[in-house]
């Protein structure tokens, strides 16, 4: 084969083995197909908080700052909000027509409790709790069904049936100041008990009226005649300022009856009695003997003259209220305190501890024991006819 013919065979084999090698390529097995991953759920957002249950409290005339029975109430509402968690307002009422709108104003804010504070707020708080079965009502000294023969309902009245969805907080306030009438006599060095009130309610004379009974029963034990002052239960009638703010009135009153005799003195309407604990002060002859709270820590200015007070534990009341509601066990009806439960009571002496004989402190302490009984009663005692 000439070198010409192998020259061609050379070239032949080289674009062979070219054109083998630019052939398209099997193709190489693809990898399986990842099936895609579902997306996370999304992240849980959290439920907005529940809102805080309110409890409101409307207050009488005499303010949220009274040292008494407004105070009182106040001070229990705040220790349910700190118990509970819960959110505590209360609004005031400077006049009688305050009433109504102030308790509305809690309804629609959808209270879990409305408190109302007084006799004076009885019709009221029964009107707004008919016209609102499901809003859940207390009521401190006062109690459903409250009218009377010929009695118009709405306006003399709250209601002639009990209210399920109120509960009244009442106070067997006379027992107590029984105790602190006996005192009042045994330490009287004139003879003579002054005592009035700011308005003729049952919730104001029911103090006089144990005051009364307590001096009474002083005399059957010792054989004295203390007289008292300002109020007759037989006829139930008395002195009385006709309000519940005015101290100048109060103090009117205990110097004429200072000058009828008079040494220890019980005014029964609020802040009205710091009059008479300023006289006492500033003349230094007489006692005064606190109510609903006790004065010597309320209104320490005038300590010294503070014979005791008689107590009405209002705020543990109102936080038993407010507990009922948030553990589910409230119903509407009557809760009565009484000396039996701790509910009344006498404050301790403070400063005149030293000044009282044990003797008389004796006789003080087996008459309450004698009222828990019920060996003797206040209204035995008067023995009205």
């Amino acid at each position: 084969m000439s070198k010409k013919l192998f020259a061609v065979l050379g070239v032949l084999i080289m674009v062979s083995m070219i054109l083998s090698a630019c052939a398209t390529p099997t193709a190489a097995p693809t990898e399986a197909p990842v099936a895609p991953t579902e997306a996370p759920p999304p992240t849980d957002v959290p439920p907005p908080p529940e809102p805080k249950m309110i409890f409101g409290e409307v207050t009488d005339m005499g303010g949220v700052d009274d040292k008494s029975f407004n105070a009182l109430a106040w001070k229990g509402v705040q220790d349910a909000a700190a118990e509970f968690g819960l959110d505590g307002k209360y609004l005031e009422s400077t006049q009688q027509s305050d009433y109504a709108k102030n308790i509305q104003q809690f309804v629609d804010e959808k209270a879990s409790l409305i408190t109302t504070v007084g006799f004076l707020l009885g019709v009221d708080t029964a009107t707004s709790a008919k016209a609102n079965p499901d809003t859940k009502f207390a009521i401190v000294d006062y109690a459903f069904p409250d009218c009377w023969p010929g009695a118009v309902v709405g306006k003399d009245c709250g209601s002639d049936v009990e209210l399920p969805n109120v509960v009244g907080l009442t106070f067997q306030t006379d027992e107590a100041a029984f105790l602190a009438g006996m005192l009042a006599a045994g330490t009287s060095k004139t003879g003579v008990v002054g005592t009035y009130g700011g308005m003729n309610l049952p919730t104001v004379s029911i103090f006089m009226k144990g005051l009364e009974a307590g001096v009474k029963y002083y005399n059957q034990l010792n054989g004295t005649d203390v007289k008292v002052l300002g109020w007759d239960t037989c006829k139930n009638d008395g002195v009385f300022t006709g309000n519940f703010s005015s101290t100048d009135d109060a103090r009117k009153i205990t110097e004429s009856m200072a000058q009828e005799g008079a040494d220890v003195f019980m005014g029964v309407g609020g802040p009205i009695g710091l009059g008479s604990a300023a006289f006492c002060k500033e003349t230094g002859t007489c006692s005064y003997i606190g109510v609903d709270a006790d004065w010597y820590e309320t209104a320490p200015e005038y300590k010294e003259t503070y014979l005791t007070s008689v107590l009405k534990k209002i705020d543990v009341a109102v936080f038993n209220a407010a507990k009922t509601v948030v553990d589910g066990t409230y119903k509407g009806g009557v809760a009565n305190f009484a000396l039996k439960d701790g509910g009344v009571d006498i404050a301790p002496l403070h400063d005149w501890e030293s000044k009282v004989s044990a003797e008389l402190m004796a006789q003080v302490q087996q008459a309450k024991a004698d009222l828990i009984s019920g060996a003797i009663t206040v209204d035995g005692v008067l023995a009205c006819p």
